[in-house]
C-alpha cells in the first residue's frame, strides 16, 4: 500500500487525474471504475481540463461505477448517473455504450447483479478502479459487516450512509433506503486501487485504515491485502498519521 500525500484537495484532485491519464495512455482501452461523491469531483474537473487540452482521450476506454440508489431515474438529479453525465461524460469523449453503472431500476435485482458483473467480466476486468472511503469505513455502499466475500448486490443504506448523503437531496427522507453495488470482492478483484481521501473529517477514518486490523465491521480494512493499492490524501486527511507512515510509505 503506497501513501503519496496532497497538500490540498486541489493538488490531491490533480494527481488523482494524472493517475488516470497515465493508465490510458499506458493503455488507450483501459477499463475504469469509477465513484461518486464529493471526494472525486475535482478529479473530474481535472480530466476534463485535460481532455480539452488534448492531453487525453476516453475513445477507447470503458468505465463502471461502484454502485447507484435503488429507485431513482437515470435523470433525477440526485441518481449517480445523472451525477456522471454533469461531472464528466457529457464533457469528454467517452462512448455512451461504454459508459456503465448498475441498473437501480430493474425489475429484478437479482439479474440487474448477475448481468453488471458479467459485463465487467465482458470487459476484461476493472484495471483502475477509484474509491472514497465513507466516515463508517465503506467502500462503494458495502457497509460495516458486509462480508468480504460479497459480491454486486443490493444494500439497505447504514443511517451513518444516508445522514452524510442527506447534504445532497432536499431532506433525510428523501435519500433512497437502498442501493446496488459492486461487493467487496469485486473491488477487490480489480488490477489496481486508487482511494483518495480528504478532509480532517476523515482523518480518523485514514488512521483506521492505516493503524486497524482487518475487519467486516471497516469494510476498506481489506484493501491493505491487495496487491497493488494507492492512496492519495490530503494535509487534512493525514493529520492523524504519523509522518513516517505516509513519507516512505506504509
Amino acid at each position: 500500500m503506497t501513501m503519496e500525500k496532497a497538500k490540498d484537495y486541489k493538488e490531491l484532485s490533480v494527481m488523482a487525474a494524472e493517475r488516470i491519464a497515465m493508465k490510458i495512455s499506458n493503455k488507450p482501452n483501459a477499463v475504469l471504475g469509477l465513484a461518486t461523491g464529493s471526494t472525486p469531483e475535482g478529479m473530474y474537473d481535472a480530466l476534463i481540463k485535460m481532455y480539452n487540452q488534448k492531453r487525453i482521450s476516453f475513445a477507447e476506454a470503458a468505465t463502471f461505477n461502484l454502485d447507484e440508489y435503488v429507485g431513482l431515474h437515470s435523470d433525477d438529479e440526485n441518481s449517480y448517473a445523472y451525477y456522471m453525465k454533469q461531472h464528466l461524460f457529457q464533457h469528454i469523449d467517452l462512448s455512451p455504450e461504454k459508459a456503465h453503472l448498475p441498473d437501480g431500476e430493474a425489475d429484478d435485482m437479482d439479474e440487474a447483479c448477475k448481468a453488471y458483473e458479467q459485463r465487467i467480466e465482458e470487459a476484461g476486468g476493472i484495471d483502475l478502479q477509484v474509491i472514497g472511503i465513507g466516515l463508517n469505513g465503506h467502500i462503494g455502499f458495502n457497509e460495516p459487516h458486509t462480508p468480504f466475500e460479497q459480491r454486486t448486490h443490493v444494500v439497505e443504506l447504514d443511517k451513518t450512509t444516508r445522514n452524510a448523503n442527506a447534504r445532497f437531496f432536499p431532506s433525510l427522507e428523501a435519500v433512497p433506503t437502498h442501493a446496488i453495488t459492486m461487493g467487496i470482492q469485486n473491488i477487490m478483484e480489480s488490477k489496481e486501487l486508487l482511494l483518495l481521501v480528504a478532509g480532517e473529517q476523515k482523518a480518523s477514518v485514514l488512521e483506521r485504515l492505516v493503524y486497524g486490523d482487518k475487519t467486516e465491521a471497516f469494510p476498506a480494512s481489506i484493501i491493505k491485502e491487495h496487491p497493488n493499492v494507492t492512496i492519495i490524501a490530503d494535509q487534512g486527511a493525514l493529520s492523524g498519521l504519523k509522518a513516517a507512515d505516509y513519507q516512505a510509505g506504509k
